[in-house]
């Protein structure tokens, strides 16, 4: 199960994910069904003026009023699941003011904005002259290249931050912190149905999914001996909570720690195969068949935990000569 979340405010839509291609018809349908929900419900009097809704007196009287256009779709990496719609439903919805940054002032006002890290714009786009892996309307208006970005205003009396991961799933994920709502959307750094898939292919690394759940983990607090309180929106499977995240980063720990001591002692990737180093999380988290199996996720644990090479000594003795004529 693929997860696109929708948040609505009287100003608008926030989409985190856009799903495939396939998927558009179905957020939209689902976004209008959202809307139509919300204005028939009149929100009880202790939500209209709660601290976390922060919205003005005639925002707290009518909260939704006629239903608003898409202005946000946040990417949490490039992965076609989690992009594919961008074109579709970016072209639905409508920028908030002044028009993308990033993209031609011609279309200003048109189409809702797209975020995400500067690594997803450059997987999805490509130099001139080469495909590109979307057409150039789906590609993100709006990236940022820090640690972390945030809305420049309050979304459904929420503050939105967008926290970057390195080299986790892969070199350009988020997660995004609805700091009002108490809501974590982790994208793909954590899920719900298997082991998780590491892109090293671009850039992904087990450690780096580790610190992913580890950054979830500082955010969320829990209602009660870890279970409910902040809410996390897996990239695939149910909602969850921090004991959720723990007990995946617990996982996720050992396995690594087994694969790195048998490397350690020499052991080569079908050693490590044979040694079954997942077999008592197999029963809850491995694959048999499927586009990634309990062996895929092996091999990728294993590769990313190889030692770098050092480096070459003629290039050090290269640079260091450089350095000198300077």
């Amino acid at each position: 199960m693929k997860r696109v979340l929708i948040a609505l405010a009287c100003a608008g839509v926030l989409l985190v994910d856009a799903g495939l291609a396939s998927m558009s018809d179905k957020v939209l349908g689902a976004v209008r069904q959202l809307q139509r929900m919300a204005q028939a419900k009149e929100p009880p009097m202790d939500l209209r003026w709660g601290a976390e809704t922060r919205g003005t007196l005639q925002n707290s009287l009518n909260p939704f009023g006629p239903a608003k256009p898409i202005r946000y779709i946040i990417n949490t990496h490039f992965h076609p699941d989690h992009v594919g719609g961008n074109e579709r439903l970016a072209k639905a919805g409508r920028t908030f003011t002044g028009g993308n940054v990033a993209g031609d002032i011609a279309d200003a006002g048109q189409g809702a904005s797209i975020i995400a890290y500067e690594n997803t714009l450059n997987h999805l786009s490509a130099p001139t002259g080469q495909q590109a892996m979307l057409p150039e309307d789906a590609w993100p208006t709006d990236t940022f290249h820090m640690e972390s970005m945030k809305l420049s205003h309050f979304f459904n009396g929420d503050g939105v931050q967008i926290i970057h991961v390195p080299s986790a799933h892969t070199d350009g994920d988020v997660i995004v912190y609805f700091r009002g709502s108490d809501v974590v959307a982790s994208g793909d750094l954590f899920q719900m149905t298997t082991y998780p898939f590491i892109d090293v292919e671009h850039g992904g690394t087990i450690n780096g999914v580790i610190e992913g759940a580890n950054r979830i983990l500082d955010i969320v607090i829990p209602e009660f001996r870890m279970e409910g309180g902040t809410m996390v929106v897996p990239g695939h499977g149910r909602l969850s909570d921090g004991g959720d995240v723990g007990y995946y980063r617990d996982m996720l720990t050992i396995i690594r720690d087994r694969v790195q001591a048998l490397i350690k002692q020499g052991k080569t990737l079908e050693q490590v195969k044979a040694a079954r180093v997942t077999a008592d999380y197999d029963p809850r988290w491995g694959a048999d068949s499927g586009f990634w199996t309990t062996e895929k996720f092996v091999e990728a644990v294993y590769k990313t935990l190889q030692p770098k090479a050092p480096a070459k000594p003629g290039a050090a003795t290269t640079t260091t000569t450089k350095k000198k004529s300077q």
